[in-house]
């Protein structure tokens, strides 16, 4: 069987730099350490620093009782009153936040304040885009779609700054600005998909293309793998979303020449590879 390892599969940038945060932190504090939820979106990667002695704080009533200790915030970003209530006795704050996420703080804040409405493009639960509208200094907005938007019923005069959560649907968001620009709206778009997202979606849509099978690999709460796994869904029906190796041991491979493997931004090189090796003995 021929398989075909996605050159960019695996973590991207911000969460290499906030996992590495973590692992040097836990050498270097002189007090517990403690990441504001957990710090990527992969469990085998938390329970590995769990072991290590690191603690997530689940809620901003955990947040508030902690008296002393390191707190990291994750790659995702928070919002801009987490922030403040961070900088207090007994509280060691390390900011890990992705420099494209922050980006987005930054354009969020001036944008409201210049009087504009914030409209993201974005999945309303995920951390990234709850901690963006924290920065929001008027009236903010999370979309999914063009019809999403126009279902906002916003005057068509309203000046809009729209962005996107780094891991949305490139593809997608193209077509939203594309649709609404179609129907006047006074909108600024910012491209704020992340580059290394774009890339990575482009090479799973052109793989998904090539292959009798494709395997996705990563955590099921996370967003970016999720959509890798839509991506790959609709150019190749033999899809496969797994956590880790467990999951794929069921699935049957036997029939298929060429199997493509992509991962997400939070997956560790460790588990592609223990998947691609099971895949090249086993079939």
């Amino acid at each position: 069987m021929k398989v075909t390892v996605a050159e960019t599969a695996g973590f991207c940038f911000g969460v290499k730099r906030a996992v590495d945060t973590v692992y040097r932190q836990i050498e270097e504090s002189p007090l517990p350490v403690y990441t504001y939820g957990p710090i990527i979106h992969n469990e085998v990667v938390v329970k590995e620093l769990a072991e290590k002695g690191v603690h997530v704080i689940r809620d901003d009533e955990e947040l508030t009782a902690l008296a002393e200790g390191t707190v990291i915030i994750r790659s995702h970003g928070v919002s801009k009153a987490v922030l403040e209530s961070l900088d207090r006795p007994g509280i060691r704050l390390v900011d890990a936040t992705c420099p494209f996420v922050e980006k987005i703080h930054r354009i969020a804040a001036e944008e409201t304040r210049a009087g504009k409405t914030l409209v993201i493009a974005g999945n309303p639960e995920h951390p990234e885009v709850i901690g963006i509208k924290g920065w929001a200094e008027g009236p903010c907005y999370v979309i999914q779609s063009a019809e999403d938007f126009t279902a906002l019923n916003l005057d068509k005069s309203t000046p809009v700054a729209l962005v996107a959560q780094t891991t949305f649907d490139y593809k997608k968001f193209e077509k939203i600005v594309e649709i609404l620009a179609s129907l006047d709206y006074n909108i600024q778009d910012w491209s704020t998909v992340c580059k290394a997202t774009e890339a990575r979606q482009t090479e799973a849509r052109n793989l998904a293309g090539e292959v009798d099978a494709m395997i996705v690999i990563g955590d099921i709460h996370s967003s970016n793998t999720q959509k890798l796994y839509e991506i790959c869904k609709h150019t190749c029906k033999c899809s496969y979303f797994i956590e880790t190796l467990v999951d794929l041991e069921t699935q049957p491979f036997q029939s298929f020449c060429h199997v493509g493997i992509t991962a997400g931004a939070s997956t560790p090189k460790h588990l592609i590879e223990e998947v691609q090796n099971y895949v090249r003995c086993k079939f």
